[in-house]
């Protein structure tokens, strides 16, 4: 057999949780640290949370956010704006035509 093929284990690895919470588990690395543990998710605690990963809620405030202030037109109202500008430009080559 090969020597030096597996790498070394902890038994007594250390996991560390945001929330603070540190518990012990077996793993190839020493230190582990994780965003979340059944010490604060939510379903075992019954609690709501909000857990920010990065930015990502802010991140998605701001595009609903641009996206309310942007105006949404229905087809309709598409089409009689295109009628409009066609109609204003077809207008003034008719009235060079009448002179």
């Amino acid at each position: 057999m090969k020597s030096d093929l597996h790498p070394q284990y902890f038994a007594k690895a250390t996991a560390v949780c945001g929330c603070g919470h540190k518990f012990s588990i077996g793993s190839t690395n020493e230190k582990i640290e994780v965003e979340i543990c059944s010490n604060c998710h939510p379903f075992y605690t019954g609690k709501e949370k909000l857990i920010d990963t990065a930015g990502k809620v802010e991140k998605f405030k701001a595009r609903r956010a641009v996206a309310a202030k942007s105006i949404v037109r229905s087809k309709t109202e598409k089409r009689a704006a295109r009628a409009k500008k066609v109609e204003s430009k077809a207008k003034p080559a008719a009235k060079k035509e009448a002179e």
